[in-house]
């Protein structure tokens, strides 16, 4: 009786799920046919888009571009660098067009070589607006950023973690394709792929090389998520068999989240790689020891494209207490510093990175606190360049 009642209801699931899956397969097969990644070394001009995006996202957005601007003015002048200032990825705008990213916005994003993108809002279930999916999921997928890439470093706690997490793959890139099968039943699906899964490693593995670390630490809940999670293990062991001088060692999720916490253990890590939703979480959880998530920015990086953010929302609580000016754009000044090794530019990376360990460990002439009374992300730009022009 039960299957008569729903017959209905199954096959439209199946429908959709069948969607879904020839959806994912089209995809297999366009990674299969990727090429190598794009040489900077090689283009005659950088274009560097800008997003601002919502809430404190143009605040804190201007500041890194205005901080990147000063390093970079002498390419400019010489015609190896341009800024284009992306406008509408907006959520009054991406609403207005009822998509994650407008057509034309993503015309503009497609013609640049690298983005740094503010924070933007993504509208979730009982907030009254309207399903969009989220920018940044939907941008990871239009410009296939598969890897995404979080430094956290304490000197005086002993940390230096590198966090590789997943990026198009996982419960993120089908999370806005779930459905109520029926009213007591609603799904939602996560998925992994070979490919996927492997290149993300390769990264990780490379990187570890390259920066003599010596340990790569996996993180799954494959004891119960068997198949997609199991799968991601088996590749990334695949490839780590290719790089026999670094150590692989295995975490489940919930007991990576305490070992971060755990002085005796958490130095020992160096470099994480984990599948989307873990990568997420946790990232989140090690960016709290550099000082939170406003601390920490993050790189998105694709073969043809890439893209630089702050790993934390858009904050509309403090633009609408009116103290978006105080917002720290320290997350998206770490970000500029990833950017800036990304096109090639290591020394101007590294010279950024010596700048900011120095603005937010050792001087800390300045706080910001996101209130009135502490420093407002203006004068901690200033206070960068300032330190910028005496290294």
């Amino acid at each position: 009786m039960s299957t008569i009642i729903y017959k209905d209801n199954l096959d439209r699931a199946c429908e959709k799920f069948r969607a879904i899956l020839e959806e994912q397969l089209t995809r297999v097969e366009n990674m299969k046919a990727q090429g190598d990644f794009v040489d900077y070394n090689s283009l005659p001009e950088i274009k560097i888009g800008v997003c601002g995006g919502d809430g404190i996202g143009p605040v804190i957005t201007r500041e890194a571009r205005r901080v990147l601007e000063y390093m970079l003015r002498d390419e400019v002048r010489a015609g190896k660098a341009r800024f284009i200032e992306i406008e509408g990825l907006t959520i009054e705008n991406r609403i207005a067009c009822g998509k994650a990213i407008p057509d034309d916005v993503l015309r503009e994003l497609l013609s640049c070589h690298v983005i740094l993108k503010g924070p933007t809002t993504t509208p979730q279930k009982g907030d009254g607006m309207p399903n969009i999916e989220s920018a940044n999921v939907a941008m990871r997928r239009e410009l296939d950023l598969f890897a995404n890439i979080r430094p956290v470093k304490v000197p005086s706690e002993g940390i230096n973690w590198t966090i590789f997490r997943e990026n198009t793959e996982g419960g993120y890139a089908v999370g806005s394709k779930g459905f109520n099968v029926t009213e007591d039943l609603a799904v939602d699906f996560t998925i992994t792929t070979k490919q996927g899964s492997e290149r993300i490693a390769r990264l990780a593995y490379e990187y570890a090389r390259k920066n003599n670390l010596e340990r790569v630490s996996l993180v799954t809940k494959a004891n119960v998520i068997k198949t997609t999670d199991g799968n991601f293990l088996e590749d990334c062991h695949r490839v780590a068999a290719e790089y026999p001088e670094i150590t692989t060692d295995e975490w489940y999720a919930d007991i990576m989240t305490a070992k971060l916490i755990d002085r005796k253990r958490r130095s020992d890590f160096k470099v994480l790689l984990l599948p989307n939703l873990y990568g997420d979480i946790i990232s989140d959880e090690a960016a709290e020891f550099q000082g939170g998530v406003g601390t920490a920015g993050c790189a998105n990086i694709g073969k043809r494209y890439a893209m630089f953010e702050a790993i934390h929302g858009s904050a509309p609580r403090m633009v609408k207490e009116g103290r978006a000016e105080y917002a720290d754009p320290s997350s998206m000044l770490r970000a500029c510093v990833m950017l800036l090794s990304h096109i090639g530019m290591q020394d101007k990376a590294d010279k950024l990175e010596r700048a900011l360990d120095i603005c937010a460990f050792e001087e800390k002439r300045i706080a910001v606190t996101g209130r009135p009374g502490g420093a407002t992300s203006r004068e901690l730009g200033d206070y960068v360049m300032e330190t910028l022009e005496g290294l």
